[in-house]
């Protein structure tokens, strides 16, 4: 079986027989199925390059084949000199768009549709990139204006939610139109994407694992869907598949920042996590939650306990021998009682004394102007924050950029799956609004 697809894949990458949008589809499905394909297409490719007499089809073949391979400049240089077809210019304007060269992908796209290539199809890839441009109502104008079978198609269906979804309005709509076009096909990478990050965003995590896992067995894969799917994969500590997310980027981008950054995290917190350690956690924490009142003390001690408010084996983990012994009636005998009841359980009085929470500190907002003191009380999610970034302020409860602005970056750090490449992207956040974290 290995050997046949090899041999398929050989056939349309290196023989000169017919090459359009059915054998490009051929390409991505057999890499969908069997992604270890990639380096067979990497190899084929390398021998493409070294042909002595390259025809004007065996450019639009490399091209389109660097564009798989995520070589966007490479295929824009090799598009150009091939035979100036609607294919070639399709897959400019694919490869321009990647690079977030907007106007040059919209004229490939509009050249594609004057040389014969689907016109339908081009007006979608042109309202696309006008969306990403924020002409929201532009690339609506668009999609409006499209009618008959297009508009069942998975592509179509995929552009208007992504459209609509752009618009901040009705996420109900959004979802629906997504599920559409997953149904219509199911292996639409975007849509898979879109629907995904839905989820994602209103905490199913297992619905958007399940979907992200989909999206990114399609060949090309989206980068920000191994992103997504790494970082949820480190939120359910299974780190190995949080790496092998993001290697499958860098296999692809070997200098793509993030990427690394994200792979350096998982490898530091997948080698931290200690098993025993939680597990003996997790029996201190049962013990600290036991009541005083379940040993056997005498009146006077139980009574001074009582005054001072200490009901747990915890509470008294975290007042010192000499704050017990300052209280009224508190003396030596009482103080031995209560070290060796700490001693049967493997506790100490005052072990947690240093964790003792203290108010936090005012903000000195007198070097602000009124707009960046305005800033302090908005909600940090204006901050537009990565999924990771956002996630982790869920679970420290920061609600607003002053509370955020009150921590400092080592607090940040103790937070679960916060690295320092989100710790970077807070930063710069900040930073574009005027302000700093705490002892910054």
């Amino acid at each position: 079986m290995n050997e046949a697809v090899i041999a398929e894949l050989r056939e349309i990458v290196l023989h000169n027989g017919s090459f359009g949008p059915n054998e490009i589809e051929r390409i991505k499905r057999r890499i969908c199925d069997d992604h270890t394909q990639f380096t067979h297409l990497r190899n084929m490719v390398s021998e493409l390059e070294q042909q002595e007499e390259r025809s004007p089809a065996s450019a639009v073949r490399l091209g389109v084949c660097y564009y798989l391979m995520g070589r966007y400049q490479a295929a824009i240089d090799t598009l150009k000199q091939s035979d100036n077809g609607a294919l070639a210019f399709m897959y400019q304007g694919k490869s321009c768009f990647a690079l977030n060269q907007f106007s040059n992908a919209i004229k490939a796209y509009e050249a594609a549709a004057l040389a014969g290539y689907s016109n339908d199809h081009c007006r979608l890839a042109i309202a696309e990139t006008k969306r990403y441009t924020g002409q929201i109502e532009e690339a609506m104008t668009i999609l409006d204006d499209m009618f008959g079978p297009i508009e069942q198609t998975a592509e179509y269906l995929y552009q208007r939610a992504a459209t609509v979804a752009a618009t901040g309005r009705n996420p109900g709509e959004v979802v629906r139109l997504y599920e559409r076009a997953v149904d219509v096909d199911p292996r639409h990478a975007g849509a898979l994407f879109g629907l995904a990050l839905e989820n994602d965003r209103n905490g199913n995590d297992g619905k958007a694992i399940e979907l992200y896992q989909r999206a990114a067995a399609v060949f090309p894969t989206n980068v920000g869907t191994l992103l997504n799917l790494g970082i949820l994969y480190e939120d359910h500590d299974q780190y190995d598949r949080a790496r092998r997310c993001y290697e499958r980027i860098l296999e692809v981008y070997p200098g793509h920042s993030r990427a690394r950054l994200f792979l350096k995290d998982a490898n530091a917190s997948g080698h931290e996590f200690d098993y025993e350690e939680i597990r003996q956690k997790e029996k201190t924490a049962q013990k600290l939650k036991i009541p005083i009142a379940q040993f056997e003390l005498s009146v006077r001690s139980r009574n001074c306990l009582s005054r001072i408010e200490l009901i747990t084996l915890g509470d008294l983990t975290r007042v010192t021998e000499a704050e017990l012994l300052g209280n009224k009636n508190f003396g030596e005998t009482s103080l031995i009682e209560i070290r060796e009841i700490m001693s049967s359980q493997g506790l100490t009085i005052g072990m947690y004394a240093h964790e003792k929470s203290v108010a936090e500190e005012p903000i000195d907002t007198s070097h602000l102007s009124a707009d960046e003191q305005a800033m302090l009380d908005r909600p940090v999610s204006d901050l537009n924050l990565s999924v990771r970034a956002r996630k982790c302020m869920t679970r420290l409860g920061i609600n607003t950029i002053g509370e955020l602005v009150r921590k400092s970056g080592d607090d940040l750090l103790e937070c679960k799956n916060f690295g320092v490449t989100s710790l970077v992207e807070v930063r710069e956040k900040l930073e574009q609004i005027g302000l700093k974290l705490r002892s910054e």
